[in-house]
Formats: structure tokens, C-alpha cells, sequence
């Protein structure tokens, strides 16, 4: 296990972690929550031997292999797989101690010396690639690029080619490829689609080992992670459970204090005013009722998030048109290029829009097009003659003077504008004090984002553009951002991979794939059921096109015939001979999965009851968080089994 005891960290002047500690035990995936700047990224370097504590001591055991996800964007101009392949360091060792022996034993034969001895080393070397699975190291790469949502041809493409982005996913898939006892992920999630995300989700349960994650995805961490280590104050505290657990433990602890109670009163007041004001418009469709769901359960959790640093709304502009935006039968796409076709799409006051599909589907462009910085290659985008447009996307960063403080970014928009309301609005973006009036050039990337976005709020818009808005920011700042789009009277467009985020602000979505762009029904459970059923159709798709060039070359005589019908039934036999089991094997894991999900329901509903957590029951709470993590634990395991169990499946039906 790895400890940290009494530690405490400093970077300049400022404490990031003052006599704390934390125990990481094998196997356990926690994720590690707190603001931007508190120290996780500084407490993964430390782990990584990067940093030394200033104070205490860290205990990792010596025969640890420990992977991580490079924060650097790749340079080098070797073949992606190859890059990829670079992070099994054993392996690369092997491959090159072979190479070499291979070549001595060349010139050890054409010298006449004795070949035995050579053969025998080479052969060791050969068992040892055998052992580590060497030998099928490159269709691992293989799956990871592709899981990853790198077409099959990138795999050759040198790996300083793919633009920034892209880069950060070799990097990712270079530290799925090592072989690790601790995982150390530092928001993994920044550069993926919602796609290649639900295919990490998965990939990361399975693993085996010790993850440590950080992460500003909640859905994520919930699907992932079954413990919590917030950083606060300079101290670390662990929570067991998921994030949606923590939240519960810490919204009850905070609404214990007397001091948080009108707050609390506050936000629950608006919840319920936004609960109500949906719910008179809901249907019976899926996606309204799941919405409203996780709407009605941001009351229990309010009180976990009074002390946030972040307190604004997003104004809308006084006058409206209807609609404000309106796309028509147009192609959209650059020069010759057409990327998606035949486009139509209306924007109106109070739409919640979410556009879903994998990366270079197009939802950049058609938000680029909403926002007039692309022409549509024909047909017509209209704007309403009150339509007043708020676009955030990542280069809103790269546009930003390094020079310049928020506050003279704010009366660069508003000349007139009194100083005092400029400090006041930047205040709710955490921007105090000295920190409003300082040069940005030392801003971290979380800060510019909050910058940013409160030049878009500031300017009062009635549609707001949301191209990734949650890259960067941290838990809190991605929560202020719901609860505010939540009440903004405008409509939203938003593109993110944040489900979280999706589900709270999004009423609509539309599917960008295969070059158009459609309504989608249902909500991010059946586009992740949807997902599963197009790689599905893909993988029978490539079977069949690699069984044609065979068949054309088979003689069609009538015995070969005989012959092929006569192998066709018993290999159909055979088959359902390993078909049967499996698919028993596949109900009574959901039948266990099913079961483990009640209790844990159950357990979860006892969790909630308020008196639980007084000192009286401070044992039986101590049991039903115990309890709560073996079956999260369970669940997970039912949930793996069953997958693979479905994999297996799906591989011998071809």
C-alpha cells in the first residue's frame, strides 16, 4: 500500500498540504477532488518522485511499477503504435536485448564460434516475450489507439502529426500500455469525446491495479472510482464511495453547521423554483423524466457545495427574437470540403440542445456555423435582428491578452463601466483582490477558462455556444456552471463530454454522424446502448468483407457443396455447445447484478436519512459505508464479468 504520513508540501511561499496524510490500499481506484491550485497535480509529482515533501514521509513498496499520463504533448516522429508501444519499458528492453543477440549470433556464426549457446539465450529471451504476452503487444496498441478513436490508419502516422489534442491521447494510451501496479491519471478525459470516454470508463474498470485519478468529470468518477480524497483547507480527507457519495457525506456534515443554514435555505429555494418550472412543461418522454430526476436529487446535495468560491448567473440580453437562430438546408464544411449535409436547425428562446457524436463528426463546425465564424457552403443561416450570441470554445483561451488583467479584459468590453461592479462581477468567478488586477500570464489553464466564460456572461447574451466548457475547470466551477445555465433565460447549444453536465442543462439532443445531423430520442444512456450497437455492426461488417475475397475463390461444385453444408452443421453444433453455457453464464451474472444493485439502492436510501449521521450512530454509520463500498465493489465486479462475459459472446457469434 502506498501511505503518506504527516506530509506537508510547499511551492513558493504557499502551502499546498500542511501535516496531513492519506492510505492508498492495492486495487482501490480513488479519485483525488479539490480546487485548481490546491496541490493534486503537485501530490501526483510527489508520488512520481518529481517533488520531495517538505515535511513527513511517503511509503511506496519498491516493487511497484507505477504508470502515468504525460501532461507534455508528444513530439517525437516515431509511428503512433510504435509510440504507443513505448510504454511496456519491459517489453522495449527485450525486444532490443533479442535484436542484439540475434545479430551477435550472425557474426558469432560467420567467425565459426560455437552457436549453442547462443541459441539457448535466444530462446530464454523468446520465453521471457512470451511471458509478458510480447508477443501480442501490437494488437493491444492496436485496440487502445482504436478505443481511443484513432482511425487504423493513424497507427502509422509519425505521432507529431496529429494535432495537440490527439497528441494527449497517445500520451494517454502510451500509460494504458504500461504495465502498472498504480495508475496515476491526470484529467484524462480533457481531449476524449463522450465515445472514446465511455470506452476508457470501461477500460479502467477492468483494471487491476491501484488508480489514483483526478478528474472534474463526476459521471466519470462515479463510474470509476469507489473512494474519494478531497483536498481542503491543506489537508486531505477521504470519503468512501463515489463522488455522488461524497457529496451526500459532506452536504450532511455542512448542514450541520449553523452558519451555512440561510445559504442552504437559498439555493434549495432555487432548485425547487427550477424543479417546478420543468416539471409544468414535462413529458412522459425518457429524457425529460431522467433529467427531472437528477434535478429533484441537486436538493440533497446543495448543502455540499455552500462554501463554493463561485457565485454568479448568466443575465440575458432584454431583447429577444424567436427564433434567434435558424439553419437551412444547408452544407457545412471548409472550402471543398463538406462535412455535414443538408442541414436543418432552429434555436429558440428556451432550447437546451445537446449535440452527441465522436470527434471530427462535425459538432465543432456546426457550432462555428451558429456562431458565423464558418460560411455555410450553401444554403442559409439567419440570425433574429435581437439575437445576441455568447461562443465559448478553447481558442476563446488563445485569444486572451497574457498582458492584460481580467478586470481591464471586462472594461475593454464595457469602457464605461465603474470599477467597483467590474471587481464585484469578477468576485463570482473567485477573481478577488489582487488576483482581479494581475496579468493573466500566470493564470492556469482552469482560471483562463473562468476568464473566459465571464467575458461571455458580462456580455449579456440570449444564446449561449458551448464548445467543451468544462475543460479545465475544476468540480465546483463545473457546478456553479450547471446551476447558472440551469436558470439563464436564453437558449443553450452545448458540445461536451461532461454527462453531468448534459443532464442538467440539456432537454434536446441531436446526433451528428455520417455527415448529418438528426434528432436523437432518448437520453445518454440509450447513446451509449447505441454506440455498443454501431461497434457491433462494424465488427460483422469487417467479417463479412474479409470472408468475401474467400468465397469467390472457393470451387462451387455440387460435393464441395455437399461437403461445406456438412461442415457448416457441425460447426453450428459445435457452436451451440459453447453458446449454451455462456449464455447462462450471462443471466445469472445479471441476475447477480441486478441483485447487488437493489441492495445497494437500499443501503444508498438508508444513507440518506439525516439522523444517521449524528455521533449516536457513528458505528452503524461507520458499518453502512463499509457495507456501501463491498457492494459497490460487488456490483463492479458483476458488471465486469458480465461484459467480458458478453465479449466472449459477441466473438463467437462473428
Amino acid at each position: 500500500m502506498i501511505r503518506l504520513d504527516d506530509i506537508s508540501l510547499q511551492r513558493g511561499s504557499k502551502f499546498l498540504l500542511q501535516s496531513t496524510g492519506a492510505t492508498f490500499y492495492p486495487g482501490q481506484k480513488i479519485a483525488l477532488i479539490g480546487a485548481n491550485g490546491s496541490g493534486k497535480s503537485s501530490l501526483f509529482q510527489l508520488l512520481l518522485g518529481q517533488l520531495q515533501c517538505d515535511q513527513g514521509s511517503v511509503h511506496i513498496p519498491a516493487d511497484w511499477r507505477i504508470a502515468h499520463m504525460a501532461q507534455e504533448v508528444a513530439v517525437s516522429a516515431r509511428p503512433a503504435i510504435d509510440y504507443v508501444l513505448d510504454g511496456d519499458q519491459a517489453l522495449r528492453q527485450l525486444q532490443a536485448q533479442l535484436a542484439q543477440a540475434e545479430a551477435e549470433q550472425s557474426d558469432g556464426s560467420q567467425k565459426g564460434e560455437n552457436e549453442e549457446a547462443w541459441a539457448l539465450k535466444i530462446a530464454g529471451l523468446h520465453e521471457q516475450l512470451d511471458n509478458i504476452d510480447g508477443y501480442n503487444a501490437a494488437v493491444r496498441a492496436e485496440q487502445l489507439l482504436q478505443g481511443l478513436g484513432f482511425a487504423h490508419t493513424d497507427a502509422a502516422r509519425p505521432a507529431n502529426s496529429f494535432s495537440g489534442g490527439w497528441r494527449i491521447r497517445l500520451n494517454l494510451a502510451q500509460a494504458l500500455m504500461s504495465p502498472s501496479d498504480l495508475l496515476l491519471l491526470d484529467e484524462p478525459t480533457n481531449h476524449l469525446d463522450l465515445d472514446a470516454e465511455l470506452w476508457l470508463e470501461q477500460w479502467l474498470q477492468r483494471y487491476r491495479g491501484s488508480l489514483l485519478l483526478i478528474s472534474h468529470d463526476r459521471d466519470f468518477i462515479d463510474s470509476v472510482c469507489a473512494g474519494i480524497v478531497h483536498i481542503e483547507h491543506q489537508k486531505l480527507t477521504s470519503y468512501t464511495g463515489n463522488y455522488s457519495a461524497f457529496e451526500r457525506q459532506r452536504a450532511e456534515r455542512l448542514a450541520q453547521q449553523q452558519a451555512s443554514y440561510e445559504k442552504q435555505q437559498v439555493r434549495k429555494k432555487e432548485i425547487h423554483s427550477f424543479v417546478s418550472r420543468f416539471r409544468a412543461k414535462a413529458t412522459k418522454a425518457k429524457q425529460a423524466q431522467s433529467r427531472l430526476k437528477e434535478l429533484e436529487r441537486m436538493e440533497d446535495i446543495a448543502p455540499a457545495h455552500i462554501d463554493s468560491p463561485f457565485d454568479f448567473s448568466i443575465p440575458v440580453a432584454e431583447k429577444i427574437s424567436d427564433p434567434l437562430l435558424n439553419i437551412s438546408q444547408a452544407n457545412l464544411g471548409y472550402s471543398d470540403t463538406v462535412i455535414l449535409k443538408h442541414v436543418n436547425l432552429s434555436i429558440h428562446p428556451g432550447s437546451r440542445i445537446g449535440f452527441l457524436g465522436a470527434n471530427g463528426a462535425g459538432k465543432s463546425t456546426l457550432l462555428k456555423t451558429l456562431a458565423k465564424e464558418v460560411v455555410p457552403l450553401s444554403g442559409t443561416l439567419t440570425q433574429g435582428e435581437n439575437c445576441a450570441l455568447g461562443y465559448f470554445s478553447q481558442h476563446q483561451l488563445e485569444a486572451l491578452d497574457l498582458k492584460a488583467s481580467p478586470a481591464l479584459h471586462i472594461q475593454r468590453l464595457s469602457p464605461t463601466a465603474r470599477e467597483q461592479d467590474i471587481r464585484n462581477f469578477l468576485g463570482g468567478f473567485d477573481f478577488h483582490g489582487d488576483m482581479a488586477m494581475a496579468c493573466i500570464d500566470t493564470f492556469s489553464g482552469g482560471e483562463k477558462a473562468r476568464l473566459a466564460l465571464a467575458m461571455i456572461v458580462w456580455q449579456k447574451p440570449n444564446v449561449l455556444l458551448l464548445d467543451e466548457p468544462t475543460n479545465h475547470l475544476d468540480l465546483e466551477m463545473c457546478h456553479a456552471l450547471t446551476v447558472a445555465l440551469q436558470s439563464f433565460a436564453g437558449a443553450v447549444v452545448v458540445v461536451s463530454h461532461d454527462r453531468h453536465l448534459l443532464r442538467n442543462s440539456v432537454d434536446q439532443f441531436y446526433l451528428v454522424a455520417n455527415h448529418s445531423v438528426v434528432a436523437f430520442d432518448g437520453d445518454l444512456e440509450d447513446y451509449a446502448s447505441w454506440l455498443m450497437q454501431q461497434k457491433r455492426q462494424a465488427n460483422h461488417a469487417l467479417t463479412d468483407d474479409d470472408s468475401e475475397p474467400n468465397e469467390a475463390q472457393n470451387p462451387s461444385d455440387a460435393n464441395h457443396s455437399a461437403h461445406s453444408k456438412k461442415e457448416q452443421r457441425q460447426q453450428a453444433a459445435e457452436l451451440r455447445k459453447k453458446l449454451n453455457p455462456l449464455n447462462n453464464a450471462i443471466k445469472k451474472a445479471e441476475q447477480q447484478l441486478a441483485k447487488a444493485e437493489a441492495a445497494l439502492a437500499l443501503l444508498e436510501a438508508q444513507l440518506t436519512d439525516s439522523a444517521m449521521y449524528e455521533a449516536a450512530n457513528k458505528s452503524q454509520l461507520q458499518t453502512l459505508l463499509q457495507q456501501q463500498a463491498a457492494l459497490q465493489k460487488d456490483k463492479n465486479h458483476f458488471e465486469e464479468q458480465w461484459l467480458t462475459l458478453q465479449e466472449e459472446l459477441e466473438a463467437l457469434q462473428g
